[in-house]
């Protein structure tokens, strides 16, 4: 359909388009003839009349009769012309159909005989100007009585030359109503075949609708139906799987009691590795300081002072030591109490109870106070926290052979206490960055650890803490003025947090 409208919308503007072309090629020329007339009888026969009644002088009547020839010339050009010019040509679309449909077979004739009949005017108006310059030339000599012989021929050759111009107009004429019957012809044509092809697509559209529908109809019993045999299915298996699923929900209600009493095995076996991890360093400082009381002894160096200062430190250890009992025995509880402490005394208290093993290692430990912060928390756990970096900067540094150090500065960040654990170990892999606070993750041997201490410390400062940790690799001036690169971790708690919640997951 839309094919149809758009090649008969180009065939109406296509005839629309012939019809205004063919009505100026021909009334153009037929101007231009019926000009040429005037000026004959106007311009021309009439001068000479007025020459005669002594009306106009002889230059005068020149003047006129030149410019008279050369409207004439100018006119006849132009017909000539319009009858050549390509611009006046039928469109291809109607010469298509023309010749398709055999109309306007007699053209050729036609042609013949207008170039007949332009060949007879060209001869008369070459031979009338020839009289008409004689005329001229024999006024100018004054011999009127030959001159009046000449313009009364002139008047005859005049009318014989208007008769020619008459033929050819009449011609132009009936070329003119014959194109407009040909234009006609065409135009029923393509109405008819316009109005046959709509009504042949109507049709196929009537039809091919209806075979649609049908199609349609059949199409849709026949998935009612499926769909019902899918319907009855889904309901056996609907049934079935009710039934399977009850007895899943029994078997899952014992596989919950199973997974339960392991789980209470499991949280079990967490707690005592946590507390294993926690005293491992304080009971290796512990064993320092029986090794030093022998030492001094087998050397003769034995002094009250040296048994005094480490009795203090054994029982600063073994005190910790029960404080991480208690610690670890409420830390899943939800009513520990928040207390305001200084950063500065938690950390500086981390830094006492590794001292003996960091001095077993001769590991340099650095610390900067850049502000005395207070903060709401508990004291213990972020001791613990503290310790735990210590701990794994210590184990980085172990196998070093170069000066060990490792530098802990607190300092305000963004309303928050930051404290920030560097050391010169190498930094971490890459690869295991992302994983060193995933539970039971380590790169050291079981008899080692666990894997259990950067994830508990995780735990304490963001859960119970409210605050963040992370650890990077950067290049730092920890114990010398060249720079060295290694682990950075940075813990961040929040400063004024007395408000939140007391109880923590």
């Amino acid at each position: 359909m839309i094919s149809i409208i758009a090649l008969s919308q180009i065939s109406v503007y296509s005839m629309k388009n012939d019809f205004d072309t063919l009505f100026e090629k021909r009334t153009k020329p037929i101007i231009e003839l019926e000009n040429i007339k005037d000026i004959y009888k106007i311009n021309i026969y009439d001068t000479f009349y007025e020459i005669q009644q002594k009306n106009i002088t002889i230059d005068q009547a020149k003047d006129i009769i030149s410019l008279a020839q050369q409207l004439i010339n100018k006119s006849w050009k132009n017909y000539k012309n319009a009858t050549i010019d390509k611009k006046y040509e039928k469109s291809f679309i109607t010469n298509f159909i023309n010749d398709f449909f055999e109309i306007n077979k007699e053209e050729d004739n036609e042609k013949i005989l207008q170039s007949n009949l332009i060949l007879n005017i060209n001869e008369k108006i070459s031979d009338l100007h020839k009289d008409i310059n004689k005329i001229v030339q024999l006024l100018q000599r004054n011999n009127f009585v030959e001159a009046i012989f000449f313009i009364d021929k002139l008047y005859f050759e005049i009318n014989s030359v208007n008769v020619y111009i008459t033929n050819l107009t009449n011609y132009d004429l009936n070329l003119a109503v014959t194109e407009k019957r040909e234009t006609q012809k065409t135009f029923n044509l393509l109405t008819t075949i316009l109005i046959y092809s709509i009504v042949s697509v109507f049709l196929f559209s009537v039809i091919l609708s209806v075979l649609l529908i049908n199609n349609f109809r059949k199409l849709h019993f026949n998935l009612e139906d499926a769909v019902s045999e899918k319907t009855k299915e889904l309901q056996e298996l609907n049934d079935y799987l009710e039934i399977k699923i009850k007895k899943e929900v029994a078997n899952s209600r014992k596989k919950d009691l199973i997974m339960f009493q392991q789980s209470k095995l499991a949280s079990l076996g967490e707690m005592l590795g946590n507390i294993a991890h926690q005293w491992r360093q304080p009971l290796g400082s512990l064993m320092m300081i029986i090794q030093s009381f022998q030492t001094k002894m087998e050397f003769g160096k034995l002094s009250f002072e040296f048994v005094e200062q480490k009795t203090k430190d054994a029982v600063l250890l073994a005190e910790n030591m029960s404080n991480t009992l208690d610690d670890f025995q409420n830390f899943f509880s939800p009513n520990k109490a928040k207390v305001k402490f200084s950063v500065k005394d938690c950390v500086l208290h981390a830094a006492d109870l590794s001292k003996y093993i960091l001095e077993k290692e001769n590991i340099k430990l650095n610390i900067i106070i850049m502000n005395d912060l207070n903060i709401y928390g508990y004291y213990n756990e972020l001791s613990h926290v503290v310790l735990n970096m210590i701990s794994n900067s210590k184990d980085a540094l172990k196998n070093l052979d170069k000066e060990r150090a490792i530098k802990i500065v607190v300092k305000e960040y963004r309303q928050k206490a930051r404290i920030l654990i560097y050391d010169n170990g190498g930094g971490v892999e890459e690869k295991i960055l992302p994983h060193i606070f995933e539970p039971y993750y380590t790169t050291k041997y079981k008899s080692a650890g666990t894997g259990i201490g950067l994830y508990m410390s995780k735990q304490i400062i963001e859960k119970h803490m409210n605050g963040n940790i992370k650890c990077k690799n950067v290049y730092n001036k920890i114990n010398s003025e060249n720079l060295e690169y290694g682990a950075l971790f940075i813990v961040d708690i929040p400063l004024d947090n007395k408000n939140e919640g007391q109880s923590d997951d």
